[in-house]
């Protein structure tokens, strides 16, 4: 019929669609960022709240640009530039999360395949994951000291609850017709771990790794509560002790779009890593 597409002329359309998508899927957050700023500079003239608590934008941008550079003598914020707490802050979350996601996998391979293990230790990690990271980050001041320490301490164990239970249910969930099938052509048990559970549930593993950095990364503010300078979370602190709403700003942005970064980066590497995910 004169109304209807042909084969080739649908393949073409979805074909241009598909061109289309990754153009839109780009506009749309820059679109959402727009907006939040013309909101947020409207409520700022708006003097709803005195400018202290709500500054402008522009107020906020050169707070970062003051930070990041070395004007009239004084070097950034606390005599570090801003990339300088933001390599501090990174290297605390990246050793603290590859000590608690390690420890989590382990933990979550080993509690997935001995049940007796997992119903002695999941109790335990349920406890700490529901524990604000507050509650025991003095504790660890009083044994560890207010060195790096209890600072790195603080984002394993942050990090540990989240990987080892994400693993845990993965490595649980494994098919079993594969299992039985790898059991019934001679594998070991270490053999069936290795070439059929662990590949079962790399892609749940993973989510539970974005998770463990989202849990460690959210605790960073709380990790530099003592000694944190230089590093962000020290930042947000020191200034919020001086009302300094544009310098504890910055410190929240560099966080955020940081960790949007790094959440990027390992959905990139989840997607060469894991070419299977949703094909099981």
């Amino acid at each position: 019929m004169g109304g209807s597409l042909s084969e080739g002329e649908r393949s073409g359309a979805g074909t241009s669609a598909r061109r289309r998508w990754p153009g839109v899927r780009i506009l749309l957050p820059l679109l959402s960022v727009a907006v939040f700023l013309v909101v947020w500079q409207g409520v700022a003239l708006a003097g709803v709240w005195n400018e202290t608590f709500v500054p402008r934008p522009i107020t906020v941008w050169r707070a970062a640009v003051d930070m990041s550079t070395t004007h009239e003598g004084v070097v950034g914020y606390q005599g570090y530039l801003l990339w300088e707490h933001l390599y501090m802050t990174l290297r605390r979350v990246l050793a603290g999360v590859v000590v608690g996601v390690t420890a989590g996998v382990a933990l979550g391979v080993a509690m997935g395949t001995v049940g007796w293990l997992r119903s002695i230790l999941e109790p335990w990690l349920t406890f700490l994951r529901t524990l604000p990271p507050l509650a025991y980050f003095f504790l660890l001041v009083i044994w560890l000291g207010i060195d790096e320490a209890p600072k790195v301490t603080l984002l394993a164990l942050a990090a540990l609850p989240a990987a080892a239970i994400a693993t845990t249910t993965a490595v649980a969930a494994a098919p079993v017709g594969l299992v039985e099938a790898a059991r019934a052509l001679g594998a070991t048990r270490l053999q069936v771990i290795r070439d059929v559970v662990f590949p079962a549930a790399l892609p749940e593993t993973f989510t539970g790794v974005r998770l463990a950095v989202g849990m460690a990364y959210s605790s960073v503010v709380a990790a530099e509560l003592f000694n944190g300078l230089p590093g962000i979370g020290g930042v947000v602190k020191d200034a919020s002790n001086y009302n300094n709403t544009p310098v504890v700003l910055v410190g929240i942005f560099a966080i955020g779009i940081s960790g949007l970064v790094i959440d990027g980066l390992l959905r990139a590497v989840e997607r060469r890593a894991v070419p299977w995910r949703g094909k099981l």
